[in-house]
């Protein structure tokens, strides 16, 4: 006899007292301090259904599931048989090996207890039919035998829905090798029965979505695509219906339930998030114009951009150089489509945490202009490592926490650094790994990609030197506009062979276009693609140009030479930006600096609080905020001019999205688009006030001896970022190019021969010349060699990447297998450069720049800690300017330089 409607606990029969509740009714989520109390599984089913039904309610978040599947829209028949699928999520805890693991020894009345289960693996000798007695069982009880007439393809599609919603924990639930195949956990025990469990399950499914249920409804779409989509918004459902904040516990069973608390509080959960902007659109007007916007009138870039290229292109590239305006201008292009309603909200993407930082206070004031006089969406700061906003905190969703102790992966709820659902947010600034793990194999990636769905994908500094994540982008951006998304990329130099790979998503025309040809083509533009092949359109001129004095000189290595050269330009008034390759050169560099500088030209020297220091990514999150402040207020738009100038050593952190304004560039050797990027913080602004000789733009470039990187084609250890094996760029064609176009032109007229010099350097035909010609007088043929060593290594990574991108055109029943995602996560992570991890420090340390107790925690390169695994926390001791710590047989020292080990 089953009790599964037995009187509650604070009822008797026979004077007796009732057993506790979870082993009368199945419970799906419990308080592990407190097992009494529990939220029943059907009442979690019915708050994720329900949350489900809410996000369909949202007109994007139905339109792009529907374009996953080549539809138009969604039927009303095929969204509440969605939302079956969606509630059945955790079916599978009607197992009593799941339901056994909080039952204590006096609740088991001297039986034995059940082999502990979970709840996903433990279906899968149930969906593949090998337990083919309890499969019959389960779908008959659960009234699904005419779900697989859903679909017009014998039931496939429907499995592969099934599979894809019992995959909702962030990795594709296998067929084959099911965790468990012992029957026993789907039959009676005690007063608890799965079956009697399952029928009142399947009962309650077809009152809660009755028009799943109707006859002569259309089939569900069958693209495996669509399956991916579904899965990342059941799963997102899943998380919002776990969250005790909307959903509290009740652990009485409730015929009503549905109806009366969970489309309520699904609803308002939908709102509160800020998945529902529907309120918002209601109150929302027009777009202001520009003026209003931003504080000045559009420049071409922005006209062209914003008003010029139709708002339903999916994807589009501008091409400007920096400083132009290229972010306004795709802030401005999203304020119309989101008028239009194309899109629900934005994801702004940097390269680095820096340059996301930086960003987000822009976005923040875009945004309080756009949403004037009303309450506009909290912006958030999605970057692992620096505090958000409070005003973001909204959307933060509670920790994924059910008591789950037999299913594996509960560790690491969300596969990033941060809990926080960044991509869940309407408008968010943060680094491009965030979005680009919504592409790859990596756990929650189809969440990941269904909450980016709905807004307009901005992707900012796009380089084309590195072959696997220009694979991995391009793999994004096709999982993006194939379930209807929009995006937008920006770049000051782009090489056309790059810009053209990166439209195809859109795009049939893939061909390579020869060098002059790709030098003909304008610049500054705003490019997209379509079926017609690529279209460029020419802007004309921002009004922004500007000369610059460029020259090499062999001084790489000689720290006291390019000191001298920089504190001379100071001396004169000249604000010096240096910017190294590696961070041990940029240490070296200041270093000598301080050598050479008496007391009365320490102010000269670049410090934080009084204290000398340089900028470079080995600072705690605290203090790199600082430092970011700081050189912008060194070398900013209203950092004063006139009197005595200054020196800012650095390195890549440097080059991207500060708004920094250097009379005299003095700059490590790298490839021309990365140049020209770095040049991007050369008179910056206009300004009248710039010291003599620096009134013109002056770039030295640090070359190795002699100019000649013939050494470099062999090991060298001390290759500062340069060679085969130098670590940053290896591709010494590029850079043998890149000092040829120095040499060549004494004055870079900026931006009118971006186009030619990125061409001229990046081109396959231009890189293959150099190969020629250098082969001529190179014993052995070593650049040859080189050559096929970066083509062999850019096959390599390409191949590698494609085995990381999520296989979204495979289905999860018919292609099972393939869809799989292995243990690929860690790699994965390592190459997006996620590869740091994050040490704890026992006690708050002090920064060296003043800040007591600011220091918690600080991210720190894997490789570093060698074979020692990454510890729980760690214990700092104070040593002068900074504090030292040890981690397993090694020792590590941060003060005003940085973190360095010993």
């Amino acid at each position: 006899m089953s009790y599964y409607f037995s009187p509650e606990p604070s009822e008797s029969r026979g004077g007796e007292p009732s057993p506790p509740p979870y082993t009368r009714h199945h419970w799906a989520k419990s308080d592990p301090e407190e097992p009494a109390r529990i939220h029943l599984l059907e009442h979690h089913l019915a708050d994720v259904g329900a949350c489900f039904q809410a996000l369909l309610q949202q007109p994007t978040t139905r339109k792009r599931l529907a374009h996953s599947g080549g539809c138009d829209d969604l039927d009303d028949a095929t969204i509440a048989r969605l939302c079956v699928f969606a509630a059945l999520h955790d079916i599978g805890k009607l197992n009593i090996g799941f339901q056994a693991q909080i039952w204590q020894p006096e609740d088991l009345q001297g039986k034995r207890k059940p082999q502990r289960s979970g709840h996903t693996l433990d279906l899968t000798p149930i969906l593949n039919w090998q337990d083919i007695t309890t499969a019959e069982w389960f779908f008959t009880a659960l009234k699904l035998d005419g779900m697989m007439e859903w679909d017009a393809d014998d039931g496939s599609t429907v499995s592969g829905l099934l599979m894809a919603t019992f995959s909702h924990h962030g990795t594709p639930l296998q067929l084959e090798g099911g965790r468990s195949k012992n029957s026993r956990i789907w039959r009676d025990f005690g007063d608890l029965s799965p079956h009697a469990c399952a029928e009142r399950i399947g009962e309650l499914l077809r009152k809660w979505f009755p028009k799943a249920f109707v006859d002569n409804a259309p089939p569900l779409p069958s693209a495996p695509a669509f399956q991916h989509m579904f899965l990342g918004l059941c799963t997102l459902a899943d998380w919002i219906g776990s969250n005790e904040c909307f959903f509290p516990y009740v652990g009485v069973p409730q015929d009503d339930y549905f109806q009366t608390v969970a489309q309520r509080n699904a609803e308002r959960a939908i709102a509160e998030i800020g998945l529902d902007i529907s309120e918002q659109r209601e109150k929302f007007t027009s777009v202001p114009g520009s003026h209003s916007l931003f504080g000045f009138d559009p420049n071409t870039i922005q006209q062209a951009t914003a008003r010029d290229i139709p708002l339903d292109e999916r994807v589009i590239i501008i091409e400007s150089e920096t400083g132009s305006g290229k972010t306004e201008a795709a802030l401005w292009r999203f304020a119309r489509m989101y008028e239009r309603g194309l899109v629900d909200g934005i994801y702004f993407a940097l390269p680095t945490r820096a340059a996301a930082a930086q960003i987000h206070g822009r976005v923040k004031r875009f945004a309080a202009n756009l949403f004037a006089g009303q309450n506009a969406p909290s912006v958030v700061l999605a970057v692992p490592g620096y505090e958000p906003d409070a005003d973001a905190e909204r959307v933060e969703m509670q920790e994924y926490d059910e008591h789950a102790a037999g299913e594996p992966h509960h560790e690491k709820p969300w596969a990033s650094e941060n809990p926080k659902k960044y991509l869940a947010a309407q408008i968010a600034v943060g680094t491009i790994d965030q979005a680009m793990m919504g592409a790859l194999k990596v756990r929650h990636s189809h969440m990941r990609a269904a909450c980016l769905a709905r807004n307009l994908l901005v992707v900012d500094e796009v380089h084309a030197s590195d072959a696997y994540m220009r694979r991995i982008l391009e793999a994004l951006l096709d999982a993006h506009t194939s379930a209807g998304g929009y995006a937008l990329l920006m770049s000051a130099t782009l090489g056309s062979d790059a810009r053209r790979r990166l439209l195809s998503a859109a795009s049939t025309d893939t061909d390579a276009l020869s060098l002059d040809d790709a030098i003909d083509m304008p610049y500054p533009a705003v490019s997209v693609g379509g079926a017609g092949g690529e279209r460029v359109k020419e802007v004309g001129d921002n009004g922004r140009a500007k000369s610059v004095q460029v020259s090499a000189q062999s001084i790489m290595h000689d720290f006291d030479v390019l000191a001298a050269h920089a504190l001379s330009a100071a001396r004169e008034g000249a604000k010096v930006l240096v910017v190294r390759n590696t961070v041990g050169h940029a240490v070296e560099t200041q270093r000598a600096l301080e050598r050479m500088t008496g007391e009365r030209d320490k102010k000269l020297l670049f410090e934080q609080n009084g204290i000398h220091t340089l900028h470079h990514g080995r600072f705690a999150a605290a203090d790199r905020r600082l430092l970011d402040s700081a050189v912008e207020a060194y070398l900013g738009k209203r950092a004063k001019r006139g009197g005595a100038g200054g020196v800012v050593v650095g390195t890549q952190t440097l080059e991207q999205s500060l708004d920094i304004d250097a009379d005299l560039l003095l700059t490590d050797l790298c490839p021309v688009d990365v140049l020209l990027q770095r040049i991007g913080r050369l008179h910056r602004h206009e300004r009248d006030d710039r010291a003599g000789d620096y009134r013109t733009a002056k770039c030295i470039v640090l070359t190795p001896q002699d100019n000649d990187l013939s050494p470099l084609l062999e090991w060298s250890e001390n290759a500062n970022g340069l060679g085969a094996h130098g670590g940053v760029y290896e591709d010494l064609r590029i850079l043998e190019a890149t000092l040829r176009l120095i040499m060549r032109h004494a004055v870079w007229r900026i931006p009118a021969m971006n186009r030619e010099l990125v061409e001229r350097a990046t081109h396959p035909a231009a890189l293959e010349a150099i190969v020629v010609e250098l082969g001529d007088v190179e014993p052995d043929d070593k650049w040859r060699a080189h050559a096929n060593d970066v083509e062999g290594e850019r096959i390599a990574d390409g191949l590698t990447a494609r085995g990381a991108v999520a296989p979204r055109d495979k289905s999860f029943f018919v292609d099972n297998r393939e869809v799989l995602f292995g243990s690929m996560e860690e790699r994965i992570r390592t190459r997006l450069g996620d590869e740091r991890v994050d040490i704890t420090f026992d006690a708050p340390q002090s920064s060296p720049f003043g800040q007591s107790g600011a220091i918690d925690k600080i991210a720190m390169s894997l490789r570093w800690l060698g074979d020692a695994p990454v510890p729980e926390s760690v214990e700092a001791s104070a040593v002068e300017g900074g504090f030292e710590f040890a981690i397993g047989s090694r020792s590590f020292l941060y003060d005003r330089l940085g973190l360095r080990r010993l």
